[in-house]
């Protein structure tokens, strides 16, 4: 059985993440979400309610009888939380060249520290591009509408923090 990673915050979870969620099925038997704790950001959600609402967006794949996604949150290295997960694959998303420098970078420091990991890159689908968490939040937080952006429980959420 062939196990992927597919490592962030996920603060929130948007329609760009289960799009390469889903898409990343099509190679791999098995897909760890690893919700990260990153001592650098301040996070909106806590890190059960990101992998809460990361299985509430991800329905049977995530919580049926035979889930083909486990949701999990890790703190370290990703070469570590992957070799405990019985992955030998990370899948990363690339929206822009932007994101090209930073994920090719830390592809080869895993490579470099685990020799037999690899990494994926995935382009996302063009209807989910220009999504990001951050711009989520900042939308949400001013009072627009992230409904097309996120999955309904994400949005259910986001309005329960942000009431109008």
């Amino acid at each position: 059985m062939r196990t992927a990673i597919y490592a962030g915050s996920f603060d929130p979870v948007t329609l760009g993440h289960l799009d390469l969620m889903r898409r990343s099925l099509e190679f791999v038997d098995r897909l760890v979400v690893g919700v990260a704790v990153n001592s650098t950001k301040t996070p909106m959600f806590t890190l059960e309610e990101r992998a809460s609402l990361i299985r509430a967006s991800l329905g049977e794949l995530a919580t049926g009888d035979a889930p083909r996604v486990e949701v999990r949150h890790f703190q370290g290295l990703l070469v570590d939380f992957a070799r405990d997960a019985g992955a030998t694959l990370s899948v990363r998303g690339l929206r822009a060249v932007a994101d090209f420098e930073y994920e090719f970078q830390m592809a080869l420091m895993n490579r470099h520290l685990a020799p037999t990991f690899e990494t994926l890159f995935l382009v996302p689908s063009v209807e989910t591009t220009f999504i990001s968490s951050t711009l989520v939040r900042e939308v949400a937080r001013l009072g627009g509408t992230v409904d097309a952006l996120v999955p309904p429980p994400v949005a259910a959420a986001l309005r329960a923090r942000f009431p109008r």
